[in-house]
C-alpha cells in the first residue's frame, strides 16, 4: 500500500457514536481495526462491521484505542478535512471537447479543476477516462466491488481516442474495461459526440464494440459536445444542426431496436438535447431502461412530463389567483411552457411567465439551465413581470451553495430584481407545487412584504 497522509477529523455529528467517544475536530484517525487507511474507500469498507477498533491520535500526540460495537452499516458520525481522505486526482488529458478549457479567466479556482478520479465515479457518479487509473486502482475497484463505474468512452477506435483525448495512452486504456467485465463490475458509459469526429460511422462502430460488454455495461449515453464562445486556439468544432440530430437519433434508435430484441434492454440512449434539436418527441418512459443516466441528461424531460401529467390529473383545480415566473435555459423552455399551459387549464386565474434565458456569458450555443449565470439572469429579467415569486431550477446553483457560476448569490439577485426567489427541486410535483405557490421559499437575504407585481 502506498504511503498515505494524515486523516484529520473536521466535524463530529451531534448525538453520534463519535461524540459519545469524545472524538473531536482536529483528531487524527490513524487506523481502523489495525489497518492503515489509504482513502475513503478503505474507511467505508472497514467501518462496515459490527465491531471495529479505532486508533485516534490527539493533537497533543496522545493516542486512544477505541472499541466500537454497532450495527453493521452504522456510521459513527465523523467527517474529514479531505472528503476523499486522499488527494483528488486531476485529469491530464487535453480533450478536444473539454468544457473547462472553454471557460473565461477570472472565475473561482474550483471551476478549473478537472477531476478524473475513479473513486468519485463510484461515490458521486462522475465519469472517468481510465487514463488516470493504475493497476493498483483497478485491483481495489475489483476487491471492493465498486460499482457502477462510469466511463467516458468517446470512441472505441483506439487511434481516434488518442487524438480526441490528446493522450497517446488513451487507446490502450480501453483494455481496462475488460478487467471490469471479467470481474463482473457494472458500468455505465458516455460518448461526447463531436461533429465530423466521432459521429456517423465512428459512432456506429463504437456502439457495436460497446454492446459486447453487456450485461455488465448497463447503458451508454450519447450527448452533444457543449461549445462556449471561448474557443480561441482550441480544436475547431462545429455545433450540431437539426438534420445532424435526426441522423444521430436514427442511428441510436436502430441500435436500441437491435439491443432490445437480443438483450431485453435498449442499452444506448440519446440525451434530451438531441430530441429537442431534431424537433422529435421524447421516447416513452420504458425506453429509458429505468433512467440509468438521468443525471447525464438522458430522460430528464420525459420523466418530468410524466410526473407533471400525473400530478395535474390528480388535481381538480380552483380559482386561486396569482402571478409567478420561471427562468430557465433555452433548451428546456419549450417543455416548461407546455407544462405551464397545461396547469393553467385547471387554474385559469394563475398567470405563469416562462422566461428563456440566453447564455451571453458562455455563448448562445450553450442552452442548458445548469450553465446560466447570475449576471445573465439579472440583465435579462430586469424590468420583466416576475410576479410574487421567481422560480429557478435547482441545477442552476453550485451544489450545496446559494451561488451561481459567476459567484453572484441568490440573495444578490433577489435584491437586484426585487422579488423572492424559489429554487425548485427536479421533480414534477415540486415544479407544480412551486408554480402554484404551495411551497415555502428558502430565506436568502431579500424579502418583500408587498410584492409590487402582485
Amino acid at each position: 500500500m502506498r504511503k498515505t497522509g494524515k486523516h484529520i477529523v473536521s466535524k463530529v455529528l451531534p448525538g453520534s457514536i463519535a461524540e459519545e467517544l469524545e472524538i473531536e475536530p482536529g483528531d487524527e484517525l490513524v487506523s481502523v481495526s489495525g489497518k492503515e487507511i489509504e482513502d475513503i474507500l478503505d474507511y467505508h469498507y472497514l467501518m462496515n462491521d459490527e465491531y471495529v477498533e479505532l486508533l485516534i491520535r490527539k493533537p497533543n500526540g496522545e493516542e486512544w484505542e477505541l472499541e466500537i460495537e454497532k450495527e453493521y452499516e452504522d456510521d459513527i458520525g465523523i467527517e474529514f478535512e479531505n472528503g476523499l481522505m486522499d488527494n483528488y486526482r486531476s485529469c491530464h488529458n487535453k480533450c478536444i471537447f473539454c468544457f473547462i478549457d472553454q471557460m473565461p479567466k477570472g472565475m473561482r479556482d474550483t471551476l478549473y479543476f478537472k477531476d478524473d478520479d475513479s473513486r468519485l465515479s463510484f461515490l458521486q457518479g462522475n465519469y472517468v477516462t481510465l487514463t488516470n487509473m493504475s493497476d493498483h486502482d483497478i485491483d481495489r475497484i475489483v476487491y471492493y466491488h465498486m460499482e457502477p463505474m462510469n466511463i467516458s468512452f468517446q470512441t472505441m477506435n483506439p487511434d481516434l481516442r488518442c487524438k480526441m483525448l490528446h493522450n497517446r495512452f488513451a487507446g490502450e486504456a480501453l483494455k481496462k474495461v475488460d478487467r471490469f467485465y471479467e470481474a463482473g463490475i457494472h458500468m455505465n458509459g458516455q460518448i461526447v459526440l463531436c461533429k465530423g469526429v466521432n459521429d456517423g460511422a465512428e459512432l456506429d462502430f463504437s456502439i457495436r464494440e460497446l454492446i459486447k460488454y453487456l450485461p455488465y455495461l448497463q447503458s451508454v449515453s450519447v450527448v452533444p459536445v457543449g461549445l462556449s464562445k471561448y474557443r480561441d486556439g482550441l480544436f475547431p468544432l462545429e455545433p450540431f444542426e437539426k438534420e445532424d440530430a435526426k441522423k444521430v437519433l436514427d442511428l441510436i434508435h436502430g441500435w436500441q431496436k437491435k439491443a432490445y430484441q437480443e438483450y431485453g434492454i435498449h442499452f444506448v440512449h440519446a440525451s434530451d438535447e438531441w430530441y429537442i434539436l431534431a424537433e422529435q418527441p421524447f421516447p416513452p418512459a420504458e425506453q429509458y431502461d429505468g433512467y440509468l443516466q438521468l443525471e447525464n441528461g438522458v430522460g430528464m424531460m420525459r420523466l418530468l412530463l410524466d410526473e407533471v401529467k400525473e400530478e395535474i390529473e390528480n388535481r381538480t383545480g380552483d380559482d386561486r389567483k396569482h402571478t409567478v415566473s420561471l427562468a430557465t435555459g433555452l433548451l428546456a423552455a419549450p417543455v416548461i411552457q407546455r407544462i405551464a399551459d397545461q396547469l393553467c387549464e385547471k387554474y385559469p386565474n394563475v398567470t405563469i411567465h416562462i422566461y428563456p434565458i440566453v447564455n451571453e456569458f458562455f455563448g448562445e450555443k450553450i442552452t442548458v439551465s445548469g450553465l446560466l449565470t447570475g449576471q445573465d439572469l439579472k440583465k435579462q429579467l430586469t424590468g420583466k413581470e416576475l410576479g410574487k415569486q421567481l422560480l429557478l431550477p435547482c441545477n442552476i446553483l453550485r451544489t450545496g451553495y446559494d451561488v451561481f457560476l459567476d459567484d453572484v448569490t441568490v440573495g444578490e439577485l433577489e435584491k437586484s430584481l426585487q422579488v423572492n426567489i424559489n429554487i425548485v427541486k427536479s421533480s414534477g410535483r415540486a415544479l407544480i407545487e412551486a408554480l402554484l405557490l404551495e411551497t415555502e421559499t428558502i430565506e436568502h437575504s431579500y424579502t418583500d412584504e408587498v410584492n409590487k407585481y402582485e
